[in-house]
């Protein structure tokens, strides 16, 4: 995981990446001005930068050119704007920038921005090789799907073990209830299967992130018991 730093001066978006990011397993380091950037940036040479434009001191492309003119630019920037331009954005790119986040920002466009920014340079190669290597499979190449689960029973955890065992449901009740039980299971089951991290269960079960959370507390999930570590 890496450390990441996040300059924006409004609170909101700083709490918001902060609580994602942290999800994520990510350190986060966190200032509302350049000045604050510049000292975090000294002290604790961040793996990667979420860097706003649009602030009341000295703007992000600025500090950006500071950095980049300074050979500070050590790691991999990623620039956020909710007023930018094509040009703003072909700018930052210019001075070193690695990528252009437009708010508001979307969590799969943010996840896969600092995936791709924490990628070394030889395994970003690697994984564009390996991307054009996908798109020319052949359809003998590719393998049957074939799923292990019967449609009446659902891969559940056990004191937040892991998904391990099967579970049947009694089908001779309420449509109401039977649809509780198996939901409170569907999610038990995936956040032990991601650690806990909301931010990804968001994600494969097609959730918003307020709504999943409003979901588990309907069905009385227990989200301590599924985090990492049980």
């Amino acid at each position: 995981m890496a450390t990441i730093l996040v300059v924006d001066d409004e609170l909101g978006i700083r709490a918001l990446l902060s609580e994602i990011l942290a999800d994520e397993g990510h350190t986060v380091e966190l200032a509302e001005n350049a000045a604050q950037a510049r000292q975090i940036r000294e002290s604790l040479r961040p793996d990667l930068v979420l860097l706003d434009i649009w602030m009341p001191d000295v703007d992000g492309v600025t500090l950006l050119k500071e950095w980049s003119a300074s050979g500070q630019l050590s790691m991999p920037v990623i620039m956020m704007s909710g007023h930018g331009t094509i040009d703003t954005a072909v700018e930052a790119t210019k001075y070193g920038a690695s990528a252009f986040l437009e708010k508001p920002i979307t969590l799969q466009k943010l996840l896969r921005a600092v995936e791709q920014a924490l990628i070394k340079p030889a395994q970003r190669l690697a994984a564009a090789l390996a991307g054009q290597r996908s798109e020319v499979l052949t359809l003998g190449e590719l393998q049957p799907y074939s799923h292990p689960v019967s449609p009446l029973s659902v891969p559940v955890s056990a004191h937040g073990e892991g998904p391990r065992a099967e579970q049947s449901f009694d089908l001779d009740r309420p449509l109401r209830e039977a649809r509780d039980a198996f939901e409170k299971s569907y999610f038990e089951f995936h956040l032990v299967k991601e650690g806990g991290s909301m931010t990804r269960v968001a994600e494969k079960t097609g959730l918003e992130r307020t709504h999943l959370y409003r979901k588990l507390k309907q069905l009385g999930v227990d989200l301590y018991r599924n985090r990492r570590g049980g």
